[in-house]
């Protein structure tokens, strides 16, 4: 169940990319406990019936929907918008939680490797939040967040939702889950916050592009700093963070070189062949579900000129 709420803000109320001149869809006071009915990233072009081909026809001016903005009264230019995520809870379809991760031709860290649309359609238990399959194996075990939270910036003008920005924004971060807070800077007066793009499960670096997309109601408390003087956002955890994922240990690949990207790419592509060796997977399949579940992590980045990449794999999936 959603906690009690001072504030909803509705599915209809959404817009794509950040602009300061778009009329608030409400004002909020300091301290108001508020929530959203938050869209998946697709804005719902994707769903329990699409395939592949549905992937290929993605308009993506309609991509990354976020619920809002509200005005916080008070907020001004140098404060920080303080934000206590409260919970989250999946919107269901056909009477079960649904998600979607996909390969998306042209988007991802191996995007040159993986050329064709892919998808896989995931339907879980919304109550029990129990981990969904992945095929007749794997099971992911499921942590909601948002993927989406930012403020307006000052600068005039739509800018889009896709690259995170230093007033937040599309920052892919799974940590910032339930019971985590999060400070914004703000920019403009009121803050103009959004939120959107929830996951119900996603690894660190959402390597294959998306992770299990997924409509979600999402309640946060929101307050105000005064002149916190924030730089770039930064949140604080009740941890530990990744207990949901510990229990069996990891399969672990490494990237190691003079160009970090490279040695990510390289990392990640270690664990595609590792499970495709080890589990038959088809090699897109395996790079959709690590996406969900498996951590990116700079493991040593001062021994120049080569640093250290690791990619994650928990065994907990397959054990």
């Amino acid at each position: 169940m959603c906690r009690a709420h001072d504030y909803t803000i509705h599915g209809a109320h959404y817009h794509y990319g950040w602009d300061n001149g778009i009329p608030p869809v409400e004002r909020v006071a300091p301290g108001s406990t508020i929530l959203f009915n938050c869209r998946d990233s697709s804005g719902g072009q994707l769903g329990p019936d699409s395939t592949a081909t549905d992937v290929a026809g993605l308009d993506f001016g309609r991509v990354n929907p976020v619920s809002g903005p509200i005005h916080v009264s008070g907020a001004e230019p140098g404060d920080a918008l303080k934000i206590t995520i409260e919970s989250f809870t999946p919107q269901p379809q056909r009477g079960a939680g649904f998600g979607w991760t996909a390969n998306i031709p042209g988007f991802g860290l191996l995007a040159d490797q993986f050329p064709d649309p892919a998808l896989h359609v995931w339907r879980f238990d919304h109550d029990t939040m129990a981990p969904a399959m992945f095929g007749p194996e794997a099971r992911v075990p499921l942590r909601p967040f948002a993927g989406t939270m930012g403020n307006a910036l000052a600068e005039p003008g739509r800018h889009s939702v896709v690259p995170p920005r230093r007033v937040g924004g599309n920052m892919d971060i799974r940590d910032l889950a339930a019971g985590t807070t999060l400070y914004l800077p703000v920019e403009v007066p009121g803050a103009m916050f959004s939120v959107g793009d929830t996951h119900a499960a996603q690894g660190d670096g959402e390597v294959c592009g998306t992770a299990i997309e997924s409509p979600m109601d999402v309640v946060l408390t929101i307050d105000v700093i005064r002149d916190a003087r924030l730089k770039f956002p930064r949140f604080t955890t009740p941890g530990p963070v990744t207990r949901h994922l510990d229990a069996k240990g990891y399969e672990v690949t490494t990237g190691i070189g003079p160009d970090m990207m490279a040695a990510a790419r390289d990392a990640v592509s270690g664990m595609i062949d590792h499970l495709c060796a080890t589990r038959q997977m088809a090699a897109v399949d395996a790079y959709m579900l690590v996406s969900t579940c498996g951590d990116l992590r700079i493991s040593e980045i001062v021994d120049q000129p080569n640093w250290v990449v690791s990619f994650y794999f928990p065994r907990c999936v397959f054990e």
